[in-house]
């Protein structure tokens, strides 16, 4: 049976082998900066800028998900919002994704959350089949932008 829990600063290594993980499920191996000082500063320092939990089975570890708070204007309240969700190939099938995402969900609730959001490369049909089972609705009429290196510099005008 899987158990989730907050993750701890204990946690960071695996949490960073699991982002490795993704990172290569999601095509892009060498794609991750992050060091454990990194996110364990992040995750664990002074001013957390996200959250983690970490899915237990009985050999240990298999999957983690982080998250922060986002807002909405037009609601007036704060979101949950997913940035990473993973489960080692060995565990997946067995319920531990939809562990993670009913917990997040239960965290939203106890927070006063008006919505649990997240992204989802358009080519991964089989979680986009289980977020459908799960009542999710993709904004399609959304898509993400995202500025990084040069172009945010060049548009903070440094």
């Amino acid at each position: 049976m899987t158990q989730i829990r907050s993750a701890t600063r204990a946690d960071t290594g695996t949490i960073l082998r699991f982002v490795r993980e993704l990172a290569a499920f999601e095509r892009e191996p060498d794609a991750v900066e992050a060091t454990e000082a990194t996110l364990g500063e992040a995750l664990f320092g002074d001013a957390p800028a996200a959250e983690a939990v970490i899915a237990d089975g009985p050999q240990g570890p298999v999957g983690f998900a982080v998250f922060f708070h986002n807002f909405s204007t037009w609601t007036g309240k704060r979101g949950v919002y997913l940035e990473d969700l993973y489960v080692t190939p060995e565990a997946r099938g067995q319920g531990v994704g939809g562990a993670l995402l009913a917990h997040l969900a239960g965290i939203a609730i106890d927070r006063g959350c008006a919505r649990f959001e997240w992204s989802v490369l358009d080519w991964n049909a089989d979680a986009i089949a289980v977020y459908r089972k799960l009542g999710a609705v993709g904004m399609e009429d959304w898509t993400i932008q995202r500025l990084t290196g040069d172009a945010l510099v060049r548009l903070a005008g440094r």
